[in-house]
């Protein structure tokens, strides 16, 4: 049994995959099993109240997590980590001192705001030899895989259309924080490859479009406003797949890669297709500053 340690408790996140590796969840079909989240420790958060931290953080230690004040004290308990910080501003600094320790870390979505945090999570994962995983769950909804999967029936993606919720947190940028969801269903029924894009940006939505180095087109809509959804449509060499995603088993998807991604040390999504999800944010996020201007992954800063 794998000893999972947690690190921040400012999203809902830390409490749902405690519930599910630790089979408190009421529904038996949602539990994982392999691992266990054993240890929290409870950081300052700059984007949640001390109350609030502390709720969640309290409904972990009703479900067996012992919480404790300083990475330091995770040391020697766990066996892995999980970074659940909602501030993707925070994720280098908390997951340096475990990639450093050459304890495996999953990086929740996204794996960083920043190019050069990026850059440097990656870097020190592999200077260190450590394991280093990050995804959204979305990339994992049965839908999406469906499609990913089943070649036969459907063929090559030749172009798709993903949307989900992407409307700005504050210090979080939306097409980052909550977009890196449709991002990711992009990548997942696409693949890596992208080469620029364009995105023009109002009140309700923000659309990008990207070019792939083979000719595909990809469009992610990020929703600002309106109902709260997910969804895609694919168009295949021998049809097409359109219909919203069910968020009702993406956690319990994303957690067991998590745990094969424990046991067997191999990233599930290769590093440099991680990098390349959060430069089609930065590039999209860049185009809409310079008024709708088409933009160059490659050589981005």
């Amino acid at each position: 049994m794998i000893r999972i340690g947690i690190v921040d408790f400012d999203s809902s996140h830390s409490v749902e995959f405690v519930r599910r590796f630790n089979h408190a969840h009421p529904q038996e079909d949602q539990w994982v099993d392999g691992a266990s989240v054993v240890a929290g420790c409870v950081l300052p958060s700059d984007i949640m109240d001390a109350e609030g931290v502390r709720k969640y953080a309290d409904q972990c230690a009703q479900l067996g997590v012992e919480l404790v004040d300083t990475p330091d004290a995770l040391m020697g308990v766990v066996d892995a980590i999980m970074i659940e910080s909602d501030d993707g501003r925070t994720h280098l600094d908390r997951a340096r001192p475990f990639l450093e320790a050459g304890i495996p870390t999953f990086v929740d979505k996204p794996l960083s705001f920043s190019l050069d945090d990026a850059r440097e999570l990656i870097r020190l994962a592999e200077e260190k030899g450590t394991p280093l995983f990050s995804a959204s769950s979305l990339r994992y909804a049965p839908e999406v895989v469906a499609v990913r999967n089943q070649h036969s029936d459907f063929g090559k993606v030749l172009g798709a259309q993903t949307y989900s919720p992407a409307k700005d947190q504050g210090t979080s940028p939306g097409l980052i924080y909550y977009g890196i969801h449709a991002i990711e269903t992009l990548y997942a029924l696409m693949g890596p490859g992208c080469q620029s894009v364009t995105c023009e940006s109002g009140p309700y939505a923000s659309v990008v479009v990207g070019e792939w180095a083979d000719g595909r087109i990809g469009v992610v809509q990020g929703n600002k406003a309106g109902a709260h959804g997910f969804g895609f449509t694919a168009w295949c060499e021998k049809g097409v797949r359109t219909g919203p995603i069910s968020a009702q088993y993406i956690y319990r998807e994303l957690l067991k890669e998590v745990v094969e991604f424990f046991e067997s040390g191999t990233t599930p999504v290769p590093m440099a297709e991680t990098f390349e999800i959060i430069a089609f944010g930065r590039a999209a996020l860049r185009s809409i500053a310079d008024g709708g201007v088409k933009v160059r992954l490659e050589g981005l800063q």
